[in-house]
């Protein structure tokens, strides 16, 4: 089974190359599943019903979030309609919403997708990461009700990120660290048969600081005094992702490595999907 997990989309930008390339890597890599990060894609702070749906219409199987996940308002309420819409499981019970879900592949695989929000570093500090996900396994652990796991864990600290790939290492198929939205190279088959990355990256424009125009956190890098608000920046926007091989026997994963395309990084599609 071949997945594929795009980082967190930025802006205006990032969601237009998200849904120009999307399709057709849908259908040129022959993929499966996918899973896609919305959290920031409305001009950079949170994520609209329109954006949410533009989305799954490109060919998102799942749209994930994490600590921005309330910032349109609105999400509160469409939360609540759409099973392929995810926020951080680890909420406090009672929060709108949904945290993980059970979906079908392209080839009739059963697919859990999960969406946990690290706490190092984290506003707001949800509950325990490591719990939430022992129970989302326990439930529905691989190999028995899912074909397949995969985990967007939104987190600051990669230390936390790496603990928590190990913790899940071989009950998963894949742990996906967001957030930082910058693409980190230790992508990697875990010991137990995880794929594992520490950030997939950003879609969106890498002329900025993570996402925004770079003049306004300049700016108060500098002088320590705000001008103005931050803005998504509006550049030609990079794809970044990760895709992995997932067994049809185990659901653990094969293989693993980067997507990048755009006019930024450089460009690379999995070797084994050209």
């Amino acid at each position: 089974m071949r997945l594929l997990f795009l980082g967190d989309i930025v802006g205006k930008t990032g969601r237009t190359a998200v849904w120009e390339r999307l399709p057709g890597l849908v259908s040129d890599l022959k993929l499966d599943f996918v899973v896609v990060n919305g959290e920031n894609a409305a001009g950079g702070f949170g994520i609209t019903e329109d954006i949410f749906l533009g989305t799954i219409s490109a060919g998102a199987d799942v749209v994930t979030t994490g600590n921005h996940v309330w910032d349109q308002k609105e999400a509160v309420v469409f939360c609540e309609r759409h099973d392929q819409f995810l926020r951080p499981a680890n909420y406090p019970a009672g929060t709108p919403g949904r945290g993980s879900n059970l979906f079908f592949a392209r080839n009739g695989a059963r697919v859990l997708v999960a969406n946990v929000m690290g706490r190092v570093f984290m506003h707001p500090e949800l509950d325990d990461p490591f719990k939430c996900a022992e129970a989302i396994l326990e439930a529905c652990p691989l190999g028995e009700q899912a074909d397949a796991v995969v985990f967007d864990f939104h987190a600051e600290a990669t230390s936390e990120k790496q603990c928590f790939g190990h913790f899940v290492d071989g009950r998963a198929s894949l742990v996906v660290g967001t957030h930082t939205h910058v693409p980190t190279a230790d992508h990697q088959i875990l010991n137990g048969g995880t794929g594992y990355i520490s950030d997939a990256g950003m879609c969106g424009d890498y002329d900025s600081s993570l996402g925004m125009d770079k003049e306004e956190p300049l700016n108060r890098f500098i002088s320590k005094m705000p001008k103005g608000r931050f803005e998504a920046a509006s550049g030609p926007a990079t794809i970044c992702g990760v895709g992995v091989e997932v067994s049809d026997r185990t659901g653990l994963a094969e293989k693993i490595a980067p997507l990048r395309l755009g006019p930024r990084l450089s460009e690379t599609i999995p070797e084994f999907w050209a």
